[in-house]
């Protein structure tokens, strides 16, 4: 048994045993599991995919005069202004103003919030443009001006929803291709895409959220952040395998850190054809090895993993649950599956190589004392279920 307290006196010191999740299979089958727990301090984890559910809130300060901002945008992307006078909301899948979306379908969906998430952190110069209805005390009703990220006083990461525990394979049974935020799926399963990092993702090495919970330190970007609570849609109660991965999405984390620390290649704006926009975002979890149990779990093969293949073109948007089959990570990641005796092409809309990339990085912050482990202030809840948005008539 070790505690947080030995593991970050260890990292102090210099004397850390640090293994990326993709390193630390070997090494216990090399070493055994009891002798590897002794050893091995923490484990890290990692993940690179888009992340829909992001944005940030970013403060201004005042101009001279001064302007209470009712409506606002950056770059002609929207951002929410039911806040303070200068503080707005700027959310990852916002779109352009003026975008046809999907008037004439398939919309392009050229530029939107995500992208302008990707611009501030590379510190590019960007246009805010605001309104007001006017105010005794904020008497301006219009601004126009240019900003950079240096310039604002906050700019903060606050995202609802990252780190899904694992997620469907789409694929498409119709006769037309269609698009969805799982890519573009071609007609009759001529292909499949999925969106894991699968073995190295953080909550499928803490399946029973035993060591990440709030107040657990991440890795956002190249910032040090944290988890500020369950992230939503979070739902434990779930179908699992033998070994207590889940077999559909689950648990999420609701992630927040100071977007002028992030480095700006792991910050992406994305686009999905016919679809809309969204931000790629790169992930590092630390998992603290207290006991034999962690260290187990944290040896979760791409093998083990299985995630469900379901119908984009009807099951997915008629929400009727249904799960044609499900496979490997490990087939996943061969390129092709099979799916009710066709072979079919798979892509993977995450990027393994980045989240191995994250996954050593935070491990060298880890070994050079930079970055130390915090205890969670409580458990992420492993008995919650998603409730459905029901239609409901006008009470009499």
């Amino acid at each position: 048994m070790k505690t947080y307290e030995q593991i970050n006196d260890r990292i102090e010191s210099g004397k850390a045993v640090v293994l990326t999740a993709d390193e630390i299979i070997d090494y216990v089958d090399k070493k055994g599991l009891a002798a590897a727990a002794k050893e091995v301090d923490v484990v890290t984890t990692a993940t690179f995919g888009p992340m829909c559910s992001s944005g940030c809130f970013l403060n201004f300060g005042h101009s001279k005069p001064k302007i209470r901002m009712s409506e606002a945008w950056i770059e002609d992307v929207l951002v929410y202004t039911g806040i303070a006078a200068v503080d707005v909301y700027l959310g990852a899948t916002q779109l352009r103003h003026g975008d046809p979306a999907n008037m004439y379908h398939p919309g392009e969906f050229r530029y939107g919030g995500g992208h302008v998430i990707e611009d501030l952190v590379a510190g590019r110069k960007l246009q805010l443009f605001a309104l007001s209805y006017g105010t005794d005390c904020y008497p301006l009703r219009e601004i126009r001006t240019y900003f950079t990220i240096n310039d604002l006083n906050q700019a903060i990461m606050v995202n609802p929803r990252n780190c899904y525990q694992n997620y469907n394979v789409g694929i498409n049974f119709s006769d037309r291709p269609i698009y969805t935020y799982m890519g573009t799926l071609e007609p009759e399963r001529k292909n499949a895409n999925y969106c894991s990092a699968g073995q190295l993702s953080p909550l499928l090495n803490d399946p029973y959220y035993d060591v990440i919970g709030v107040g657990t330190k991440v890795w956002m970007a190249g910032a040090q952040g944290h988890v500020y609570a369950e992230g939503t849609q979070h739902a434990g109660a779930c179908e699992r395998t033998p070994g207590g991965i889940p077999k559909g999405g689950a648990g999420t984390l609701a992630l927040t850190c100071d977007m002028k620390k992030m480095r700006p290649e792991f910050v992406r704006g994305v686009t999905f054809r016919g679809y809309g926009v969204s931000l790629a975002l790169g992930i590092g979890v630390p998992i603290p090895i207290l006991n034999e149990d962690v260290l187990k779990r944290t040896c979760v093969r791409d093998r083990d993993i299985l995630a469900p293949v379901v119908d984009y073109s009807h099951d997915y948007p008629q929400n009727n649950g249904k799960v044609i089959c499900c496979v490997s990570y490990e087939q996943l990641r061969s390129g092709r599956i099979d799916v009710e005796g066709k072979e079919v092409a798979v892509g993977s809309l995450s990027s393994y190589y980045k989240a191995l990339q994250i996954a050593n990085l935070l491990a060298d912050e880890i070994r050079r004392g930079d970055f130390r482990l915090a205890e969670p202030i409580a458990p992420l809840p492993k008995d919650k279920k998603m409730k459905p948005l029901v239609t409901r008539k006008k009470p009499s």
